[in-house]
């Protein structure tokens, strides 16, 4: 049982803590700096839609307003069979060059892209989903990280507004990545992208999985071009909280179970020889965290059972004791989960949760193709 314990402590701080600080040790020896250029390559700006006829008039202006030479700019809508007004609306920007890709059946978010990059122009594609807003110079600040060849795609980050006094610790969650993320551009290459929205060489979008989750699939054919992923902190996208907390559980859910099926299709990149500290990004990032729910599971089980052997596994058992207690209050108390201590401890037990169930539905075999965006 001791051995359990200190495996599975260890591994745990590993993935949150130990990882930042192997990535931060290689990026201050030998870190990668991106080698930006004033360039305006073509550019094709993909906004990804289903059922969006609250929002998508407000997206298509905001994109509209985007400071970037307009002759150099395609955008596109791409429906994912939407039976709303959605199509109709973006239709009526058409005049403003607006062009509509239809799906002609649902068939998934990756499949509404993939239609929009066979119809694409721009040297560059940029992805975005309706519910993220912009900055005007969001897109000249994008495009700047491609005047470095090694670069085949870039990520945004994210930044969470939270303002309706919903309680949600996703913005801590977002705030850890985005750092992590840093990390990782410094050191070799991102793992994943914001799939609210990046941007990639045409080049590295060919060929186009629709069976794939995009966001974390084209930073894997970018690395298999020999090129590298990175993240700008100086190009964001704002988007609103998950509007209740089991819509975010069921995203979490939706995410895991995608990111699953992207890791299992591209084991070959776990070859350190061929892929270097890639790698082991890969490994960290991506199948280690999604193994620390069990980690978790064997470490309250084990310092139960250790609990006679001294008083260190006691005061261990007790703050986990408190911190999943104090998780099941703000379950059930919607005015503690608007308090960090409580809104804290929630959020990383309904996400190390949801992680259980995606690993459950996965093994089942589910694989999420069907895409619902996430009311925000």
């Amino acid at each position: 049982m001791e051995h359990l314990f200190w495996i599975a402590g260890l591994f745990v701080l590993y993935t949150y803590f130990g990882y930042p600080l192997l990535l931060w040790l290689i990026g201050a020896l030998r870190g990668k700096e991106v080698k930006k250029a004033p360039i305006t390559p073509p550019l094709t700006f993909i906004i990804t839609a289903y059922n969006e006829e609250e929002r998508i008039a407000e997206k298509i202006e905001n994109t509209l307003g985007l400071e970037y030479p307009r002759e150099r700019l395609q955008i596109i809508v791409a429906s994912d069979a939407s039976t709303d007004r959605t199509d109709e609306i973006v239709r009526a920007y058409a005049s403003q060059g607006v062009e509509l890709v239809r799906a002609p059946e649902r068939r998934g978010k990756e499949h509404a892209q993939k239609l929009a990059v066979e119809a694409a122009k721009g040297e560059i594609l940029v992805f975005s989903d309706v519910a993220t807003v912009l900055k005007p110079d969001s897109l000249r600040k994008l495009a700047a990280n491609f005047g470095d060849p090694s670069v085949g795609c870039v990520s945004s980050e994210d930044r969470v507004l939270e303002d309706r006094g919903n309680g949600s610790g996703e913005g801590y969650y977002v705030r850890y990545e985005m750092w992590l993320r840093r990390l990782e551009s410094r050191a070799r290459s991102v793992v994943g992208l914001s799939g609210s929205y990046f941007a990639a060489r045409k080049e590295v979008c060919h060929p186009w999985r629709e069976d794939l989750q995009s966001d974390f699939n084209t930073v894997l054919n970018a690395i298999r071009s020999g090129m590298r992923g990175v993240s700008d902190p100086e190009v964001i996208g704002y988007y609103r909280s998950v509007s209740s907390g089991k819509e975010e559980f069921r995203r979490k859910v939706r995410t895991v179970i995608r990111g699953l099926n992207v890791f299992t299709s591209s084991l070959s990149l776990l070859n350190p020889f061929r892929y270097g500290l890639f790698s082991l990004e890969l490994l960290s990032h991506k199948l280690f965290r999604w193994l620390v729910p069990f980690a978790l599971v064997a470490l309250l089980l084990s310092n139960f059972f250790l609990i006679p052997a001294g008083p260190f596994y006691r005061v261990s058992m007790a703050l986990q004791g408190a911190f999943y207690l104090g998780a099941a209050l703000a379950l059930f108390d919607g005015r503690l989960a608007k308090r960090a201590p409580f809104r804290i401890p929630l959020f990383f037990s309904l996400t190390n949760f949801s992680i259980l169930v995606a690993w459950f539905r996965y093994l089942k075999g589910e694989r999420m193709a069907k895409w619902e965006p996430s009311r925000r």
